[in-house]
């Protein structure tokens, strides 16, 4: 005679409460074989091999109403292959979101290092640039990508000059050359702000004060145009700034 289980004891065999075994009856996805004569549920052996499937399949994420469907199947092979791989997409994608969420935390771990004492503000700052790196990463690719070749055309017409005496090369790229940056300093301080250290506030410091500063490839050295703060401002892409400010 084959062994039979109670609701508590299955519960137990299987790490779950005894609420969830009687929710799972009322839900008609696992039925006890047989009830005493007292009217207790009894469980087989084959029930506690199918509870044991239930819970495995609940840990992979299907929900009760999929795990129903499919244990009512008579061949339900093909549909556990189906339900698995549309599960197994649905975790991988969590785990590329999980792994994004993660590198955007790890790049505020450090650059929250650089600050001596950050605040809910220091935090923003971060953010807003992190959000902006990519516009502003375009920006810069679109001024390399122009610089490089004159940069390039200018040197060598310099060699032709020094080793071979032809000079109207450099003349005619000297005259090109001016345009040219007035072009690009128009270009970039369109499309750049700064944020403030100080009241991390965003703005756009005047043409001539922008040209004149000292910078590195990050910051500039600007008086903010709202607390008067001077000192070196973090740069960000002033066109998502627009956006934001809707």
């Amino acid at each position: 005679m084959s062994k039979k289980y109670t609701t508590g004891e299955i519960a137990k065999l299987c790490n779950m409460s005894v609420r969830t075994v009687q929710y799972y009856d009322t839900r008609g996805i696992l039925l006890p074989s047989e009830l005493s004569e007292g009217g207790r549920r009894l469980y087989s052996e084959e029930d506690l091999r199918k509870m044991k499937i239930i819970c495995f399949l609940r840990e992979t994420g299907l929900s009760i109403n999929s795990i129903g469907d499919l244990l009512s199947e008579d061949e339900s092979s093909s549909v556990i292959s189906v339900l698995l791989d549309q599960q197994e997409k649905i975790l991988k994608e969590e785990m590329i979101d999980c792994q994004e969420k993660l590198a955007i935390l790890g790049q505020i771990k450090r650059s929250l290092k650089g600050i001596e004492d950050f605040s809910v503000e220091s935090i923003g700052d971060i953010a807003h640039i992190m959000k902006n790196k990519s516009k502003l990463k375009k920006v810069r690719m679109i001024l390399l990508s122009t610089a490089i070749p004159i940069g390039i055309m200018e040197w060598s017409s310099i060699f032709l000059w020094i080793f071979q005496g032809i000079w109207w090369p450099f003349a005619f790229y000297t005259l090109l050359a001016i345009p040219y940056t007035v072009w690009i300093f128009r270009f970039y301080w369109k499309h750049v702000s700064y944020i403030c250290p100080q009241c991390h506030t965003v703005f756009k410091p005047a043409k001539k004060e922008f040209f004149f500063a000292r910078h590195t490839f990050t910051t500039r050295k600007l008086t903010c145009s709202c607390c008067g703060h001077k000192g070196f401002c973090v740069e960000t892409c002033e066109e998502e700034n627009k956006k934001d400010s809707h």
